[in-house]
């Protein structure tokens, strides 16, 4: 006589999924609350917490984007694995490229790139402000509050000189206009994911920064990249902390120069980005053999990182009074309106739409394993161990950074709203953790379809 078989236990749905499905209703409430608990006049955003509005539209740029999407899909992890190391980095680029532009030109050429840095709050309305450089950078505080005479508008007022001065000097070599400016900050900003992976290779491993790859090349971030300069101060701060991880593993002094150089250049684009100090951090504690055995790498970082600085307040800016006015200029206008209350979590919600539903089950996975981490007896500075788990605790003890940084950005209230495209930055460090996730396709997928989906029926603008 047979024995009946034992009833099957019904699967539970993983873990990943809980996390998505959690983000996914931060989202809801943030949309749901913020069209009808507040107004308009409340959040001054027309398309809570997203700024932009509905608008249901198809352009050029759409057959393009479902063909990357679809290629990245099918075709990516596998690439990625397979590919060598040296063809994979220019890969990446001219897919996040690929997927960059043709997201940009489902607006089309004007409105989403052409036009998008030549609108009266961006950077170029002001260029033909900038006849004498140096006369402008001493007098460029005095135009900061909204009460002073011929006041910044938003964008240039919030950053320091050193993001306009970028497109004044692409406009000096003859390469004036929104068309010029957009190709350059979408070429630059794709660079980025490049960053991300060199980092990642360097201080967790080669395996991890493969399984990363596609997810950095086809981010939802790349809605905002293109066309947004956050997108090319990004790619600055990314390169700065590729090349710290380049010089403490490599016990270089030339690239722990380079990297310092970025760095300051990096505060001198957005003062925001000035917790990228976290994730340089984190990146000197994992590479810390590398700076015991050469002291002098912290040396030549310094005096890279002096050098911008050092330049700018020569030339008569004064930083930190810059930021001082910033503020009182911040508080002056929409900041003084937004409620902290909705926009602390709302921002939140804000980064699940740029980094995806991926990125959050990738965290989950990567808190988890700092958590079995001292279970384990295993090191997060052990750089240079066999790939394995100590590459994963590396990799998670990075990304762990670069979400402290965010969180301390949306703490401090100097992010109420717009996060979406000023949080970029610390974004690409997040999506980094998709190297955690198992049966990548189906989150790429979850991925593709997000931004298609958002860049489809948001106009999105700032």
């Amino acid at each position: 006589m047979t024995r009946p078989r034992p009833r099957s236990r019904p699967r539970s749905a993983s873990p990943d999924l809980y996390a998505a499905a959690a983000a996914a209703l931060l989202v809801t409430a943030a949309v749901l609350v913020g069209r009808y608990v507040y107004t308009y006049a409340d959040l001054i955003v027309g398309w809570p917490p997203l700024l932009g509005r509905w608008d249901p539209h198809l352009g050029p740029g759409t057959p393009a984007a479902v063909l990357v999407a679809a290629g990245v899909v099918a075709y990516g992890p596998a690439v990625a694995a397979r590919l060598p190391w040296r063809a994979l980095l220019p890969a990446a680029w001219g897919t996040a490229l690929a997927w960059t532009w043709s997201l940009a030109l489902i607006d089309g050429w004007e409105r989403g790139i052409a036009g998008r840095l030549t609108t009266s709050q961006e950077y170029l309305s002001v260029v033909d402000r900038w006849h004498d450089v140096p006369a402008t950078l001493r007098d460029f505080n005095g135009h900061i509050l909204l009460h002073s005479p011929d006041n910044w508008p938003a964008h240039v007022a919030g950053h320091p000189p050193g993001a306009t001065l970028t497109y004044v000097l692409l406009d000096r070599i003859g390469l004036g206009g929104g068309g010029w400016a957009g190709a350059l900050t979408i070429t630059v900003g794709a660079t980025a994911c490049v960053a991300v992976l060199v980092t990642v290779r360097a201080l967790a491993g080669e395996r991890l920064a493969r399984r990363a790859a596609p997810f950095l090349a086809l981010a939802p971030a790349a809605v905002w990249m293109g066309t947004s300069a956050d997108g090319y101060f990004a790619a600055v701060a990314a390169w700065a902390v590729a090349l710290l991880a380049l010089a403490v593993t490599r016990r270089s002094p030339g690239w722990a120069a380079g990297s310092g150089l970025l760095f300051g250049l990096t505060c001198y684009l957005s003062y925001g980005l000035t917790l990228f100090a976290v994730i340089a951090a984190a990146v000197l504690v994992l590479g810390r053999r590398g700076v015991r055995a050469r002291p002098v790498l912290l040396a030549a970082l310094l005096a890279g990182a002096a050098v911008v600085p050092v330049a700018f307040t020569a030339a008569g800016f004064d930083w930190w009074e810059a930021y001082r006015l910033l503020v009182t200029r911040y508080y002056e206008g929409a900041a003084g309106v937004r409620p902290y209350a909705y926009w602390v979590w709302a921002n939140l919600a804000c980064t699940v739409l740029i980094t995806g539903l991926a990125t959050v089950a990738g965290l989950r996975r990567a808190g988890g394993v700092l958590l079995r981490r001292r279970a384990e007896g295993v090191r997060a500075d052990e750089v240079g161990a066999d790939e394995g788990r100590a590459g994963e605790i590396r990799l998670a003890f990075l990304v762990a950074a670069g979400l402290l940084a965010l969180l301390a950005a949306d703490l401090s209230g100097m992010s109420k709203a717009e996060t979406e495209r000023i949080w970029l930055p610390f974004a690409l460090w997040l999506l980094a953790a998709c190297a955690f996730l198992t049966r990548p396709r189906g989150w790429l997928t979850a991925q593709a379809v997000l931004a298609l989906l958002l860049n489809h029926l948001v106009a999105t603008g700032w």
